[in-house]
């Protein structure tokens, strides 16, 4: 993997409406110019969680642009071609995915759904927030890959690692 590419990443949730819009705007932030983040579902609920876009809020991130959405809208033409695919739900890394054009790698960071947690308000938010700590955990470590170095056996036991580990293999990263 060359050192000046930008990498394209989606993050995929049967839903789009919580998990993989947290990573979208984190990856987007953490990786700093060299990843673009993209988020979509199998079944999208059509609308983003509004805890989500709390969350996201009270990081100050514009949420404006957060939508959830078909993962078929990146089959079509002129789609970004990804060099790495992350389901989030256990779910959705179950189901068959479409053919991704250019063969991406793939992992599955598997966290529970904050959004199917029950309760008072303060639970919802706080599963939320929890999310968000262990999804910026999984991303600070892959953005701090060395992508250009790691040949594809590796980065896939890397990839690995993040998804089954969360934040226990940032020392070995």
């Amino acid at each position: 993997m060359c050192a000046d590419r930008v990498y394209n990443v989606l993050f995929l949730c049967t839903g789009n409406s919580a998990r993989s819009i947290l990573a979208e705007a984190l990856l987007e932030r953490l990786g700093r110019g060299r990843f673009r983040a993209y988020s979509a579902g199998s079944l999208p609920k059509g609308e983003v969680n509004p805890y989500a876009l709390q969350r996201l809020a009270v990081e100050h991130y514009d949420v404006s642009r957060f939508r959830s959405k078909d993962w078929s809208e990146f089959t079509r033409p002129g789609s970004p071609e990804f060099d790495f695919v992350i389901t989030l739900c256990d779910k959705a890394a179950m189901e068959p995915c479409p053919v991704w054009p250019g063969q991406p790698m793939t992992a599955h960071w598997g966290l529970p759904d904050p959004a199917a947690v029950e309760g008072r308000e303060a639970e919802k938010h706080a599963a939320f927030a929890e999310t968000m700590r262990m999804l910026a955990a999984r991303i600070g470590i892959f953005v701090n890959l060395p992508l250009t170095t790691l040949d594809r056996l590796s980065l896939r036991r890397r990839l690995d690692a993040i998804g089954g580990s969360g934040e226990r293999e940032g020392s070995a990263a």
